[in-house]
């Protein structure tokens, strides 16, 4: 065959497979265009772990049957420049999420939130019980003491009791007990300090911590918070004239794992550094989380002649202001249905 025939030959068959390599390279280019504006497959619950890169998380997606193939997603992570910024978490993939939209939630860290809510006038026994029952909380402080508890928050000498706020928090997966408890801590000493600022000046109490105390008799004494204002004035009114405050859920808060549901007589005479039956002044700490209105109502009492309340039954309270009045209303409400009176019910002072 003459040279230039072969010559000819060569630069025919280069031209042929540079335009195969070109029809594939505008194919494989057009695929990448078209493949980021499709929708990949949903679920319900994908987890980046921490430290996964671009390529592990495709692979994971391909396992999964959420995306067919990995290349189209590492090639557009490199592209949006998120090789790097994929946020570990898990997340909920929606029906007709694109390939594009997919990466922008995974560098968003558009991770699935979940809640945990802590009720008013919980005590923190009750708060690790309801932390214990998460299972996307990392459990940490289940088991530990108190003390060992209040350390990790940095507050080795404060007791945990009425120190946390109550309220719903929300939190992902991976993170822990402590950083819950972290946050309520956070969010009690906040409304502490604004509602200890616009507290009525003329009030009984002397420090944040006494408020805190008083707030947390409040909320434990009742459900109703028309009643707060007028529970709160009722104390105050006591704590002025150095008479005991006989609240009953301090001697329950006192008694501990030996009260059963039952309050006797009895429980009323047994001294604890809680009972104030025996003793004067507030107990020596909360005795449960009280919410802000709580607060707000130990640090602006009603004003109140009233130094006496026994429940109703219906979940509200009679108040008096003589001793006599006070026992005409225990034989209404409580003697007469066989019941141990409650609420700061004095018949001794």
């Amino acid at each position: 065959m003459p040279q230039h025939g072969r010559l000819g030959s060569i630069r025919g068959l280069v031209i042929r497979i540079g335009s195969i390599l070109l029809v594939g390279a505008l194919i494989g280019f057009g695929y990448w265009l078209w493949s980021a504006h499709q929708p990949v497959n949903s679920s319900e619950r994908f987890t980046i772990d921490p430290g996964e890169g671009v390529s592990t998380v495709a692979r994971k997606l391909v396992d999964e049957n959420i995306i067919s193939e990995p290349y189209s997603f590492v090639l557009w992570s490199y592209q949006r420049g998120y090789t790097r910024s994929l946020k570990a978490g898990e997340y909920r993939i929606e029906p007709r999420t694109t390939l594009i939209r997919l990466l922008d939630k995974f560098f968003r860290g558009d991770v699935i939130s979940y809640s945990i809510t802590f009720v008013e006038g919980w005590t923190f026994r009750e708060y690790l019980t309801e932390l214990a029952g998460h299972t996307k909380l990392r459990q940490t402080v289940q088991g530990k003491p108190d003390i060992d508890i209040m350390s990790e928050l940095g507050y080795t000498d404060l007791h945990p009791e009425g120190r946390f706020f109550p309220d719903t928090y929300r939190f992902t997966a991976g993170m822990s007990d402590i950083d819950i408890l972290r946050k309520a801590f956070d969010q009690m000493e906040s409304t502490l300090d604004h509602e200890w600022e616009n507290r009525d000046k003329n009030n009984q109490l002397k420090s944040r911590e006494e408020a805190l105390i008083l707030a947390s008799i409040i909320e434990k004494e009742t459900g109703k918070p028309e009643e707060r204002g007028m529970i709160s004035g009722v104390f105050h009114n006591r704590l002025k004239i150095n008479m005991r405050l006989q609240t009953d859920p301090t001697v329950i808060y006192g008694l501990g794992d030996k009260f059963s549901g039952n309050l006797k007589r009895s429980h009323l005479k047994q001294d604890t550094p809680y009972n104030t039956y025996t003793r004067y002044g507030l107990p020596p700490t909360p005795i449960a989380n009280p919410g802000a209105e709580a607060i707000r109502a130990a640090l602006n009492p009603a004003e109140t002649k009233a130094l006496y309340f026994v429940a109703r039954g219906d979940g509200s309270h009679k108040f008096s202001e003589t001793l006599a009045e006070h026992n005409t209303a225990v034989a209404q409400f409580q003697l007469g249905r066989n019941k141990t009176p409650t609420h700061s019910n004095s018949n001794n002072e």
